[in-house]
C-alpha cells in the first residue's frame, strides 16, 4: 500500500491509502506503486488516476509537484478536482473564457502566461470530465473499460 496525499492551497482533496496512482508528468504519464524509488518531479496539467482495490478514482489537476518516498506520495497541486464534482457545461464554458483571454493578452507576455495556465487547466478539467461520464461507475469513484 501506499500513502497518498492531494494537496491544494485551499484543501486537502485526498489522503489515504491507495495500491497505485498514475499521475502527469513532462515527460509523460508515470506509475507509482508501493516501494517505488524516491522521486522528485514536476505534475502537468492533467489527470491523476488513483487505485484502491476494486475503485478507480479520477482527479483533474493543474501544475504542481510531486514527492515520492517509496511508501508515500504527496501530490502539491495549484489546483485539484474530482471528476465527479466536475459538469462538462462549465468546464467548457470556462475552457472558452481561457481561450478568448489568451488571444487578447498576447502583448503581456505576464498576463499570457496566466492564460495560458488558465487555458491548460481547463483542458485537463475537460479531457477529465468527459472521460468520467464516457466510463461511469459507482458513485465517487470510475471505473474504466478494460
Amino acid at each position: 500500500m501506499l500513502s497518498l496525499e492531494l494537496i491544494t492551497p485551499d484543501r486537502v482533496v485526498f489522503e489515504g491509502d491507495v495500491d497505485a496512482v498514475s499521475l502527469p508528468t513532462p515527460l509523460g504519464e508515470i506509475t507509482i506503486l508501493p516501494h517505488h524509488i524516491p522521486l522528485l518531479s514536476i505534475l502537468s496539467p492533467g489527470s491523476i488516476l488513483l487505485r484502491q482495490k476494486e475503485e478507480e478514482h479520477l482527479f483533474a489537476v493543474s501544475r504542481g509537484v510531486i514527492e515520492v518516498d517509496g511508501t508515500h506520495v504527496r501530490v502539491l497541486a495549484d489546483t485539484a478536482d474530482r471528476a465527479t464534482e466536475l459538469e462538462e457545461e462549465a468546464v467548457r464554458q470556462a475552457k472558452e473564457k481561457a481561450e478568448q483571454l489568451l488571444k487578447e493578452k498576447r502583448a503581456d507576455a505576464e498576463e499570457f502566461a496566466e492564460a495560458a495556465a488558465m487555458l491548460d487547466r481547463e483542458l485537463a478539467r475537460l479531457k477529465v470530465v468527459r472521460r468520467h461520464r464516457s466510463s461511469r461507475g459507482s458513485p465517487g469513484s470510475t471505473r474504466l473499460p478494460d
